[in-house]
């Protein structure tokens, strides 16, 4: 499992992807996501994705759209960590660097994942 945030954190630094990209690349096989969704993705990083929302969270989200519980306790854990859910507000703060959100929600989707919580 590990082997998802290396993936993820490996798009990311590597500067190919931005945070919402780098998380959906990590799980595009277990999740069948499809390479136009991470391209659609490049929209989404910087703040850009709805309400502001870190770009590596609302990728999470997008990946656990089925599982309203699953998204409330990724959102929750989330915010806990960065002190916030939106990018402009987790930069302010300074606590996590991108990167650092980046694992946080690879970290957080295997740690939710079925069987797992």
């Amino acid at each position: 499992m590990a082997h998802r945030i290396d993936h993820a954190l490996r798009a990311y630094h590597a500067r190919t992807h931005n945070c919402a990209q780098s998380v959906l690349r990590a799980f595009q096989e277990s999740h069948a996501v499809a390479e136009c969704q991470i391209a659609t993705a490049h929209g989404h990083g910087g703040g850009k994705a709805a309400a502001g929302r870190c770009g590596a969270l609302h990728s999470a989200l997008a990946l656990t759209a089925a599982e309203p519980e699953r998204q409330a306790q990724i959102r929750r854990q989330f915010q806990a960590a960065t002190g916030s859910e939106a990018c402009r507000e987790i930069r302010r703060l300074k606590q996590k660097s991108c990167r650092d959100c980046v694992a946080l929600a690879a970290s957080l989707l295997i740690q939710t994942e079925k069987g797992d919580a």
